[in-house]
């Protein structure tokens, strides 16, 4: 039933309106610093990553962001900074993926088919690795051995590029969240809005538009209060001269 629950999520994130800031292609560009800080120490930018999207209130973790059955039965709630710290560690790609799932559901983001396509090849590299791994030690061939050791140096070097290219994906998107790029800072959701299962779709949550009017009835004009004219000019009054 868990599992259903999951993969009809998962379908569900593929019908999201919103747009990850930056795709998995642009991370290095757009913060070229951050993903290579990823790259050598992605246990440390997951932590730190993970703690931000709680925005900073440990109070709210739950192992995993409660995609995995072990999720709140690991004693979070006593000491979750070292619950969070055995996360990043020990079970790495579960904590950068549950990062990611946690930002997409607060934020209505989709999965792309390029971040799938990416994501999908460095699992099947690593599938492959494994096979030959196997085939490799029942075979005992020295030719398979060395090839099996190369494939697996690939695979993880894959696998360390995509999870750094991701960990600065989801940090482009919070440096947006929280007004970086000259957008009005998000307030922090109610707890309630962390829950991943159970969230309606799609949620209703997102980067709020800014009031067009300074005017009563919610921001907006009355029903039949005409709009002003904007004029491409500095005060925005119409040049000398103008018809009125």
């Amino acid at each position: 039933m868990a599992s259903q629950q999951h993969l009809d999520k998962m379908q569900e994130r593929q019908n999201y309106r919103n747009l990850w800031h930056t795709d998995l292609m642009g991370t290095i560009q757009a913060d070229t610093r951050y993903c290579c800080f990823a790259f050598f120490c992605g246990p440390c930018a997951s932590y730190l990553l993970r703690k931000r999207a709680l925005y900073n209130d440990m109070s709210r973790y739950v192992c995993c962001a409660g995609y995995m059955p072990c999720s709140g039965r690991c004693g979070e709630s006593r000491c979750p900074e070292f619950c969070l710290f055995t996360e990043v560690f020990f079970c790495f790609g579960n904590s950068v993926a549950s990062t990611r799932f946690l930002l997409q559901d607060e934020f209505n983001i989709q999965t792309t088919q390029c971040d799938n396509c990416i994501i999908g090849f460095m699992f099947c590299l690593q599938q492959i690795a494994c096979i030959f791994s196997i085939v490799a030690m029942i075979v005992g061939s020295e030719e398979l051995q060395e090839a099996s050791q190369i494939l697996s140096c690939l695979a993880d070097m894959v696998y360390c590029s995509v999870c750094a290219c991701m960990q600065t994906q989801h940090k482009v998107e919070m440096d947006k969240r929280d007004g970086m790029f000259g957008t009005r800072p998000m307030a922090v959701p109610p707890p309630q809005q962390m829950s991943r299962l159970d969230q309606p779709y799609p949620p209703n949550v997102g980067y709020p538009s800014q009031p067009v009017y300074n005017q009563p009835y919610g921001g907006y004009p009355p029903t039949g209060y005409p709009s002003q004219p904007v004029y491409d000019q500095p005060y925005g009054h119409p040049p000398p001269g103008y018809p009125r």
